[in-house]
């Protein structure tokens, strides 16, 4: 992972969120949102950088709950076509585990398509541990 660098984002890096060209996430980003996202203490960032170049993107949300330990949801992990197989969605998604662990989250959690062969890998291969379950959604959740 020669020349890249990984950096968590907070309030403060509004513009440098906002100017993330189009490819890394799945649209564009929106002043709005990524305000409210920045400005929300529950939520998390992680960008790698190909010098000025977002290439990788890891976002996570802690949860609270009344009857145990926050844990971490783990919204969305991405990585620019150009910057596949180099081990940087798996350095951005170890940053944010580090990150859940260092605020108190017991659980570390997050789900993907069965059909999605580089995040299963890539989750496989950070040894993870793998449920079989069933989802639901509501209002275009997926």
């Amino acid at each position: 992972m020669e020349g890249i660098t990984i950096r968590r984002l907070g309030p403060e890096d509004l513009d440098l969120l906002c100017a993330v060209p189009e490819g890394l996430f799945d649209e564009p980003v929106d002043r709005e949102q990524a305000e409210a996202f920045l400005a929300d203490p529950m939520n998390e960032i992680v960008l790698a950088f190909d010098g000025p170049l977002a290439v990788s993107m890891a976002t996570g949300t802690v949860l609270r709950h009344p009857d145990k330990p926050p844990s971490m949801f783990v919204n969305e992990v991405g990585t620019r076509d150009s910057h596949l197989r180099r081990g940087i969605a798996r350095a951005v998604t170890e940053r944010l585990i580090e990150i859940a662990r260092a605020r108190g989250c017991k659980g570390i959690w997050l789900g993907t398509e069965t059909d999605n062969l580089a995040a299963l890998a890539l989750y496989r291969s950070m040894k993870a541990e793998e449920v079989h379950g069933v989802y639901f959604g509501w209002d275009d959740a997926f």
